[in-house]
């Protein structure tokens, strides 16, 4: 059983298999490649019936591979039948493997003597224990950045909830907190302009914010440093809009545009139009304006629209009559 041991290195698996002879069965030895153990075995009928499957085991069990291979056979004595065709490739394959018959590659070959059988994985994948979308078990450039993503967010979390060399106080409406203005002013062309420009400024370790609650402030940093909670970025969506129109954060306020837009309704929707019209969130007017005048929504507002008229700014009203003279052409 000489020749019954599996070579590998990297993503290949080499079986060399000294003497196989007409009507011949051969296993090989279980092998190691990715977190499972395989094999492979070879059987002649008609065909040369080649196998490939995991060991039964629990990790085959509760996470069985989806594998993306190629096989390839060949025969190094050459013979009256085969001298002219010395290996065959297969196709790439993709499928999930269990057993030993979820997989079988059937070769119309007369090859006998001493064989050489290839597999080259290209990919091995698993589903997550708690469900959800299949992923390589080894890494590529995306996972890599992944990881590194997630590492530098995981740092910055802390430097933030630890004030880890904060050089930076900010006082809110209710309370301070610290900050970094290497972060601040990256993220915001307000506070790098005004640490470029100002001596006395850029001085200062304190700024005031005190139009924001401590809380709401934390939420805008918590955006700044990537470690805003979903949860916290819809709880705190209008004063991080006042924020990000203040300090110029474009992309804090295109989310909060989205977010605004993603749960219009008859309650908020004129709160909403004046929202718009304030920071000038042109897709959220268009909204707001197709959800009153294109789907009739105007009706179930009819008795809410007297005080939005008495305080709406005069350009808003006069936009509205536009719209409903455009409705009605």
């Amino acid at each position: 059983m000489g020749d019954s041991k599996v070579e590998t290195i990297s993503r290949l698996a080499q079986w060399k298999i000294d003497n196989f002879g007409p009507c011949s069965y051969k296993k090989s030895d279980p092998f190691k490649l990715g977190i499972w153990n395989w094999y492979l075995s070879i059987e002649r009928n008609r065909y040369l019936y080649i196998h490939l499957f995991p060991e039964h085991s629990r990790v085959s069990k509760e996470q069985p591979p989806i594998a993306r291979f190629i096989l390839r056979v060949s025969n190094t004595a050459s013979s009256s039948s085969s001298s002219s065709r010395r290996f065959y490739i297969s196709p790439v394959h993709e499928r999930v493997l269990r057993t030993c018959d979820d997989f079988v590659w059937p070769v119309d070959t007369t090859f006998l003597g001493r064989l050489i059988i290839d597999v080259e994985f290209l990919d091995l994948k698993i589903y997550p224990l708690n469900g959800g979308e299949a992923s390589s078990i080894w890494p590529s450039d995306g996972k890599l950045q992944s990881v590194a993503t997630q590492n530098t967010l995981r740092s910055l979390s802390r430097m933030l909830d630890e004030a880890i060399h904060a050089d930076l106080t900010i006082i809110t409406a209710d309370g301070t907190l610290k900050a970094h203005k290497a972060v601040m002013t990256a993220t915001s062309p307000v506070f790098e302009a005004s640490y470029h420009d100002s001596d006395s400024e850029k001085e200062s370790s304190t700024i005031h914010i005190e139009n924001m609650s401590q809380e709401s402030c934390t939420a805008l940093l918590s955006y700044m440093y990537g470690t805003i909670k979903p949860e916290d970025f819809w709880k705190h969506r209008l004063a991080l809009l006042g924020a990000a129109n203040r300090y110029e954060i474009s992309d804090l306020k295109d989310a909060c545009e989205e977010s605004l837009l993603e749960d219009l309704n008859s309650g908020n929707v004129l709160d909403r139009l004046n929202e718009a019209w304030m920071y000038q969130l042109h897709k959220l007017k268009k909204g707001c304006f197709a959800f009153l005048f294109d789907f009739g929504k105007i009706y179930d507002v009819r008795d809410e629209i007297n005080t939005f008229f008495r305080h709406a700014e005069r350009e808003l009203m006069l936009e509205m009559f536009q719209e409903v003279l455009t409705i009605w052409k």
